[in-house]
């Protein structure tokens, strides 16, 4: 389930990336079968566990050109341990609503990011978001939780303010705002809730099987009702 188009960011053979708050890696995944020179990035130590260990799978499995290589690393994305201009892509996929001050956050991307070189930047989109906050105070306020909600035209002021040029946007996962909405309805933690349980399983089921049905009309979806928004960027040469 990828937020981001990688055609945009020109992924492949030969570029150095980095996912910052990977998390579980679906990102990361996607650029090492494409060829590049992947870093998984995050706080969470299972986690970098888990995409190392996945990353070794993939390989063994033949989904890896000879080009792609990977590797994990745990720290804070406010303080990256790289040098300046280090990566030809910098990826943050829904991280920044987690972070009080995220614009020491984008500070740290730019910085790390060659001039030249691209980003995605993707956070949960304003409305289908401010549906989430107003159904439930569970859904945002927990540890680590989401702390604030992005207008894209606020989030794409702060990107250029820090120094970058916005060279497009989009929008995904249309069908996962309702689900969304569903948890926050009946309470979030409440997974055997038979609407979300059987919403679940067609997400499940959409996202193994790809029927064009759902494909179809998901990208129909996206530009109204798409929970993620995210914002293509290039740092001036």
């Amino acid at each position: 389930m990828l937020t981001v188009d990688f055609d945009r960011l020109n992924v492949g053979p030969g570029v150095r990336a980095i996912d910052i708050g990977a998390g579980q890696g679906r990102h990361s995944y996607e650029m090492l079968r494409r060829g590049a020179d992947v870093t998984a990035f995050d706080q969470n130590a299972k986690d970098m566990s888990d995409v190392s260990d996945m990353f070794g799978a993939l390989v063994a499995a033949g989904e890896v050109p000879e080009s792609g290589n990977a590797t994990t690393r745990v720290g804070d994305a406010l303080g990256l341990p790289y040098d300046d201009a280090s990566f030809d892509v910098v990826l943050m996929s829904e991280i920044l609503e987690h972070i009080p001050n995220d614009e020491a956050a984008i500070a740290e991307m730019v910085r790390i990011l060659k001039p030249g070189g691209l980003a995605a930047v993707t956070v949960p989109r304003f409305w289908p978001e401010k549906v989430c906050w107003a159904l439930s105070d569970e859904y945002h306020e927990v540890e680590g939780g989401h702390v604030r909600i992005y207008r894209e035209s606020e989030l794409a002021s702060k990107l250029r303010s820090a120094g970058l040029e916005v060279t497009g946007s989009g929008h995904a996962h249309a069908l996962h705002a309702p689900y969304w909405w569903l948890k926050c309805a009946v309470g979030v933690d409440n997974d055997e809730n038979p609407l979300v349980r059987g919403y679940h399983k067609m997400l499940v089921w959409d996202m193994m099987s790809k029927p064009w049905v759902t494909r179809v009309g998901e990208q129909l979806l996206n530009p109204i009702v798409g929970k993620s928004v995210a914002i293509y960027l290039r740092k001036p040469a």
